[in-house]
């Protein structure tokens, strides 16, 4: 028996470890997700850079960030119909090469618009290899191991930006800012040859006609939404045309699409998966712990460097403690979801976040670094107990079939709340530094060697440091209330085994590789 995206129903009962088969697989999907998640992180590092290589400003050079951005929203949403109708394999096997030959010609950019060009490759390439990545994870799973597997993908979601700040520090630092993308190549490279040898070879795959209507709201729409939510970070503003032109158009294209695909019988995504109680449950979770979480996760960083002077570098090694804790709940946390259900997991999950991220509302200029990476590690621990149970959850309920629309919907969701939580941060921290000018002018003798302006005391006093770590522990503020509204619709999670209806299917090419 085959399924529609490529993969051979598992003989025998259900598997219940992590055996050869899941981990060959999940061995390919962490590759493409690592380059996906670094590049994302550590371009952000090289924006300074960007702009004296090539001698642009700072709004030329985020588009080096933008264009990227854009193209994965574009691209998700054909996440489910590609694998529908190519299979798995071909569409992951095409996104890599995207991916790898968009790396290599951003190296060899001769200018900032070759260089947003040659991104936008990139993000066409790197848009699917989640989702994709995701659909073959769940379906080698099977019923029994979900939680498992979705923790192993977890490791790149979380530790990507934690590790892509340190990294791009120390390739643009020792070597130059062509490393930051010619590091992919031979990821890219050896994640083609492993995927080529250890996937199966795509069995039947149904015909589907694309959803052409569908496409052409929800691409754009999506694109132009994300796009005028991330303008308001350089505007310091959302009430602005720049931001909110976009962002109307883009929810107006995305509110028809929604429309239509309700009233469509075969719509480019299945929005009826939403009936599935556990399934919005799980989104609503989901789309609150992304906004806070990624809201803070941009704060952590800029108060390591602007507030208390430490390199890029530095700064990633001080997020580690992060890193540690969610290393060491995850994979516990997915198994015991397996085996109990998510709800307890994540209702604990998301305490030890509130604990944790508690700290940084009493930040100040000198704040012991031993209190700050405890803090960050409890945080850890509890974001290992909550991400990866909160997808696996939703996954865990859907039918083989179904799960290509739930992984791209689940994808388009998290880019979409990622978004909006890095761009209300930034906002509420650019407009609370505009509206304190001391704040501004401690981050500026931190990060910029330019001059301080005409009479202002040199050395700055230690106050305005202080009101500067202020400005933030009030930001941190506002993402510890986002946290804590996440355990409204966490409390009705799942608290007992899932009855999930997922058939396991093998995905690799067994046999073969014994050979």
């Amino acid at each position: 028996m085959t399924s529609s995206t490529g993969g051979h129903l598992h003989d025998g009962p259900p598997d219940t470890k992590l055996d050869r088969h899941v981990l060959l697989v999940a061995g390919v999907v962490v590759l493409g997700a690592i380059m996906s998640i670094l590049d994302v992180t550590v371009v952000a590092v090289a924006q300074n850079t960007f702009q004296q290589e090539f001698g642009t400003d700072a709004a030329g050079a985020a588009w080096t960030a933008t264009g990227y951005t854009l193209a994965l929203a574009a691209v998700i949403p054909l996440s489910s119909w590609a694998a529908s109708r190519f299979g798995t394999k071909k569409v992951y096997l095409v996104s890599l090469v995207l991916f790898t030959l968009g790396s290599v010609l951003c190296a060899l950019a001769p200018n900032i618009g070759m260089l947003v060009a040659f991104r936008v490759i990139q993000g066409l390439g790197g848009g699917m290899l989640m989702p994709i990545g995701m659909m073959m994870l769940t379906k080698a799973a099977g019923p029994e191991r979900v939680g498992s597997v979705m923790a192993v993908l977890g490791i790149p979601m979380l530790l990507g930006p934690i590790s892509g700040p340190i990294l791009g520090g120390v390739l643009i630092e020792q070597l130059s800012w062509h490393w930051i993308f010619l590091i992919n190549v031979p990821i890219g490279i050896v994640a083609l040859v492993y995927s080529w040898i250890v996937l199966r070879d795509d069995a039947e795959t149904s015909r589907p006609s694309i959803d052409v209507v569908g496409l052409l709201l929800l691409s754009p729409g999506l694109a132009l939404f994300l796009f005028g939510i991330s303008s308001s970070a350089e505007h310091r503003t959302f009430v602005t045309a720049s931001v909110l032109v976009p962002t109307i158009i883009g929810a107006i294209l995305i509110g028809a699409f929604i429309v239509h695909a309700l009233r469509k019988k075969n719509p480019l995504l299945d929005l009826r998966l939403f009936t599935n109680r556990t399934l919005s449950i799980s989104v609503a979770t989901m789309v609150l712990f992304m906004i806070a979480f990624f809201g803070a996760a941009l704060l952590f960083p800029q108060y390591f460097i602007g507030v208390r002077g430490e390199s890029t570098l530095a700064a990633g090694l001080l997020l580690a403690p992060q890193g540690v804790g969610a290393m060491l709940t995850m994979p516990i946390a997915g198994r015991l979801t397996d085996k109990m259900g998510p709800g307890k997991f994540v209702l604990v999950g998301i305490v030890l976040i509130v604990l944790g991220l508690s700290t940084f509302m009493f930040l100040g200029a000198d704040t012991s670094y031993w209190l700050i990476c405890g803090s960050l590690f409890v945080q850890g621990l509890g974001m290992g107990m909550t991400m990866m149970p909160i997808m696996s959850s939703a996954l865990a309920t859907l039918k083989n079939s179904q799960v290509p629309d739930g992984s791209t919907l689940l994808n388009v969701i998290q880019q979409s709340a990622t978004s909006i939580g890095t761009a209300v941060i930034s906002v509420i921290l650019a407009s609370s530094l505009a509206s304190r000018p001391e704040a501004g002018l401690a981050i500026m003798a931190n990060t910029s060697d330019a001059p301080l302006p005409p009479g202002v005391p040199d050395p700055l006093p230690q106050s305005f440091f202080e009101t500067a770590a202020d400005v933030f522990s009030n930001t941190f503020t506002i993402s510890v209330v986002l946290i804590v509204l996440t355990l409204i619709p966490a409390f009705f999670l799942p608290r007992k085994k899932i009855a999930s209806q997922l058939t396991e299917e093998d995905m690799d090419r067994g046999p073969i590789m014994m050979h």
